[in-house]
């Protein structure tokens, strides 16, 4: 069995503050708007910057230190995996979004705005049920 691992790695900044659910089982999400930028050089020689928009789920205690530690514009670093779903919107068309599952997340502003350690680790133990075997 080939060992392939599907691992996500961004540094941004959060495009709003996260927006916080309860589902029905109890369990606490956060999910954030993530932009991303890169630089690149045209034909012409000309510098352009491109902008990306990443959705991230974070869940349980990463959801909760993210309710109380995260705002807009807060920069992050955010590990975790895709993760592709569907859902049927309300034309009742099928769509498809992929988004990353976070299992680890690094405040790396200089300062919080609630004087918490921004360099402080949220992370989370991925659950058995992630393992390959």
């Amino acid at each position: 069995m080939s060992n392939l691992r599907n691992r996500v790695q961004l540094i941004g900044h959060l495009g709003a503050n996260p927006e916080i659910k309860t589902v029905s089982n109890g369990s606490k999400v956060a999910r954030l708007r993530i932009a991303t930028n890169e630089s690149y050089k045209t034909s012409t020689g000309e510098w352009k910057e491109s902008t990306q928009w990443h959705n991230i789920d974070l869940w349980d205690k990463l959801a909760e230190r993210a309710e109380t530690q995260m705002q807009k514009g807060s920069y992050v670093m955010v590990e975790g995996k895709l993760v592709n779903r569907d859902y049927v919107d309300a034309g009742r068309q099928k769509k498809y979004i992929t988004e990353v599952r976070a299992f680890n997340v690094l405040l790396l502003d200089k300062r919080v705005s609630n004087n918490l350690s921004a360099q402080e680790p949220i992370e989370e133990k991925a659950e058995d049920s992630d393992l390959p075997f």
